[in-house]
């Protein structure tokens, strides 16, 4: 039996029960409004390109906030900081509910993508959070499992937070939906607040923010498997982002309503939770570098698969297959991300994994509306598909320690 299947269960450990409860809960918000925001601006304007414009508009101030939101973390306590972040996620569903109580079609959508804008920054700081107080609720021996089951909670967000939101939608309750949204977001300021968890002592001493900041992008930049990781994920998701164009591909191509959308949307996030189901039980520690690229290669197969589908039952079954492929990928890097990172430095490198990570679903979301209105809806998504394998590729012969990775190297 490995060490890591040895190790106590993390879900004995009540600390880390009450961190996945505010995992969960931001999710669910966060799926919540994305679905309802998108399927809201499509019905507005029937334009592919439009739904790309709400990832642009919350990656910018994503990539604006995510240096400083990993220096705070590192410098500040945690639970306050997840605190205010809750607090700052739960603003966006009350500002999109205002709005659509006056929107009317044609009118100007400058006010919902401020809205979505007001999102990616308080999510800069959601992640590293999340990071750092995973380190202090864990021993090293846990975190494999802890970040299957950590997998297992985000996934299941990803799956019940497009179901609710496209119920809500479904039903005519748009305005609900996002206030759904907020109740969720304000829950989740309670239990991040409330864990009980040991930080570690306030830097009183701190050098420049930027040397800083820069101490954290070097440290990446030079640790091979940690940086090949982030990268092959970061671009299997900008290129693979198909499911950003679901709202189109549901009226366009499989001719269904909101509910559907919710069941495309979910479908890979549940397809992830079974597998952090299986991960969790038997955790992956040998060929983990060549699984991590066979992961993803399947991934790009997905999207190609998804893009050639007419049929509704069909392209969700895909979805569910490309979700089990990202749900290994995303349990190795988060495992990765874990052991290779010393402590005083989560914050700044949970950061660093967000911007390759976290905005890349959103410049995915404005690739795939660009490549939608240049090359039609289909061709753009079969494209995308061969680049994620054109990634996979590179990425083994550029980064031959991530082919080769065992993870007891790390321990």
């Amino acid at each position: 039996m490995t060490e890591a299947a040895a190790a106590p269960s993390p879900m004995r450990v009540p600390a880390f029960v009450a961190l996945m409860g505010y995992r969960i809960l931001t999710i669910l918000s966060y799926q919540i409004v994305s679905v309802a925001v998108g399927w809201q601006i499509y019905q507005l304007t029937r334009d592919p390109l439009k739904l790309g414009l709400v990832g642009l508009a919350e990656v910018i101030p994503y990539f604006c906030v995510a240096p400083f939101a990993g220096y705070l973390v590192d410098h500040l306590p945690r639970r306050k900081l997840g605190m205010v972040a809750c607090l700052g996620l739960a603003l966006t569903p009350l500002v999109l509910a205002l709005v659509s109580m006056r929107l009317r079609a044609g009118s100007p959508l400058v006010f919902m993508y401020g809205a979505v804008a007001l999102t990616g920054a308080v999510r800069s700081f959601l992640g590293p959070v999340y990071n750092a107080l995973f380190g202090r609720v864990l021993v090293r021996e846990q975190y494999t499992r802890g970040a299957s089951i950590g997998s297992i909670v985000f996934q299941s967000g990803l799956v019940l937070g497009p179901a609710i939101g496209g119920a809500l939608v479904g039903a005519g309750s748009i305005v609900v939906a996002y206030a759904v949204a907020m109740a969720l977001a304000f829950a989740a300021s309670l239990s991040v607040v409330s864990l009980r968890v040991t930080e570690p002592a306030q830097q009183m001493q701190r050098g420049p923010i930027f040397r800083s900041i820069g101490e954290g992008i070097r440290f990446v930049f030079s640790h091979q498997i940690l940086l090949g990781a982030l990268a092959l994920d970061m671009f299997a998701v900008l290129f693979g982002g198909a499911i950003s164009l679901a709202p189109a591909f549901i009226h366009d191509v499989l001719h269904r309503g909101p509910e559907a959308l919710g069941i495309l949307r979910g479908a890979p996030a549940l397809g992830a939770v079974l597998v952090g189901v299986y991960l969790a039980r038997r955790p992956l520690e040998r060929h983990a570098g060549r699984i991590l690229l066979c992961a993803v290669a399947g991934f790009g197969l997905c999207m190609i698969g998804f893009g050639l589908s007419t049929s509704f039952w069909l392209s969700a079954a895909i979805l569910l297959l490309s979700g089990m492929c990202d749900g290994v990928s995303v349990v190795l890097r988060s495992t990765i991300l874990q052991l290779a990172t010393p402590d005083d430095m989560r914050g700044r490198v949970s950061s660093i994994n967000g911007i390759f990570i976290g905005s890349s679903n959103e410049l995915g979301a404005f690739w795939s509306g660009a490549m939608a209105r240049l090359m039609g809806l289909v061709p753009s998504v079969v494209f995308g598909g061969f680049m994620t394998l054109a990634v996979v590729a590179s990425t083994g012969w550029r980064a031959p320690k991530l082919r080769r990775l065992d993870l007891r190297e790390l321990r």
